[in-house]
């Protein structure tokens, strides 16, 4: 383990062009804090040995834009990348991976790949333990944010003024607890964990408010009827099953789901707190513009099949997963959405990323941004 975390350290500190900014924030925020799952994990895992999942830590994965893999599961940048360059702060570090005299007051990452948002012991009790990529949810990363933040401020009111400017991401998380009963073929329960799922979320919104948070971003979930994991474990022979544009509907039914549940919890949180801005990002609505029409939003190779694979229908094998053996990677993964079966390409997270700032999809709307994505 103290190999992986000081190998992990080094290649974040030495081995990529991680962005630098010297000088403090012009725009809105002067930092932001993550709290997530592979949607936005920008080392935690690989920091943490990355036992289930070592292939993050290799090419293909980061080939696009850092050169080198940097724990990120994609092929470059992910929403929370874009997110930091459009406000002009740094790429958040893994909280893993920080080192002694890091500058950790542009924000830190605390997101870990195969997080969920229920404690471990939920899905041991459902029987679902063997599944599970890490013990590291989001409660346990709410823990590390307190731990750190006396090295952030000390008084209240140090505090006070320091969050006022700081934006806190609270997601996107929520997806693997459900994730693992699919992989596991176990759905008939799905519904169900619905409302503890999201009772976790508001949980952990009203700690960080509590902390300080005066501005949250909480993501909902995507059209995981559209994810190339979903199509191939739960393919089916009827066309009934299938919406115009080859997603499975009922899963991404589910999804809707979800997200009105936890639309509904955000506003009841946003009449308890008056006093913070908390910020839904419609992470459906926005990717479900390139599911259903690539080819006008630029991804001229689709959407539905995966850039990095090891074969069929949608380039998706549980046992040919990309970076492993049997695998090949497109040419040309800024055409694709879909990166590996489960995650997206760095196109596609900037798509979703300039949804949100620039609108319409995050509700209420972001601070305006001082820089404009490419």
């Amino acid at each position: 383990m103290k190999v992986y975390i000081f190998l992990a350290i080094t290649s974040l500190t030495f081995g990529f062009h991680e962005r630098v900014v010297s000088n403090p924030s012009p725009g809105p925020y002067n930092a932001i804090f993550n709290f997530g799952d592979s949607l936005s994990d920008t080392g935690n895992f690989l920091a943490s040995g990355a036992l289930s999942y070592p292939v993050i830590g290799k090419f293909p994965y980061g080939q696009t834009f850092f050169n080198r893999s940097t724990g990120r599961c994609s092929d470059g940048r992910l929403v929370v990348d874009f997110i930091a360059e459009a406000y002009e702060l740094p790429y958040l570090p893994p909280y893993l991976a920080l080192t002694k005299d890091q500058n950790i007051h542009p924000g830190v990452n605390f997101a870990v790949a195969g997080a969920t948002a229920l404690d471990t012991k939920f899905f041991i009790e459902a029987g679902l333990g063997k599944f599970l990529w890490t013990n590291d949810s989001l409660n346990i990363q709410l823990g590390w944010f307190k731990k750190l933040k006396p090295s952030l401020c000390t008084t209240k009111q140090d505090c006070d003024s320091y969050f006022e400017r700081s934006l806190f991401l609270v997601g996107e998380i929520g997806g693997n607890d459900y994730n693992y009963a699919v992989i596991a073929g176990n759905i008939t329960q799905l519904q169900a964990t619905v409302p503890p799922v999201v009772e976790a979320i508001t949980t952990a919104i009203n700690e960080l408010i509590a902390e300080g948070a005066r501005e949250l971003l909480v993501p909902g979930n995507l059209p995981i009827g559209c994810s190339a994991l979903y199509l191939t474990l739960y393919r089916s022979g009827n066309k009934e099953d299938y919406d115009g544009n080859g997603c499975l509907k009922g899963f991404n039914d589910f999804a809707e789901y979800h997200n009105k549940e936890l639309k509904l919890a955000l506003k009841t949180l946003r009449q308890k707190n008056p006093h913070a801005r908390i910020l839904y990002a419609d992470y459906y609505n926005v990717a479900k513009r390139f599911f259903h029409a690539p080819g006008h939003h630029e991804f001229s190779s689709g959407a539905l099949r995966a850039c990095c694979g090891g074969g069929g229908a949608y380039n998706f094998n549980m046992s040919a997963r990309c970076g492993h053996i049997g695998s090949k990677v497109c040419a040309d993964p800024w055409t694709h959405a879909n990166w590996d079966g489960i995650h997206l390409t760095e196109a596609a997270y900037r798509y979703i990323a300039k949804g949100l700032i620039y609108g319409p999809f995050s509700y209420p709307p972001l601070k305006t941004s001082p820089y404009k994505i490419a």
